[in-house]
């Protein structure tokens, strides 16, 4: 069963650059390896993760705010 965020072209889209960030990072030198490729990876995955959290049963006020989050 998949989940309702799943359909969502926003979080599509967010998981891919996602993906593509951390593929990026990995070229990162092997020093910014705990710092700057670290924090960059995060970011990126807590955009489609606010998205997610704000789908699952959340009023449409909360799901706005999550989506805020996600945008900054």
């Amino acid at each position: 069963m998949a989940f309702k965020f799943e359909e969502l072209k926003v979080w599509q889209i967010s998981l891919k650059l996602s993906n593509e960030i951390d593929a990026i990072a990995k070229e990162f030198p092997k020093i910014e390896l705990f710092s700057l490729s670290n924090q960059i990876k995060k970011a990126a995955d807590s955009v489609n993760l606010n998205i997610a959290e704000g789908c699952l049963g959340q009023s449409k006020a909360e799901f706005s705010r999550f989506l805020t989050y996600s945008v900054r």
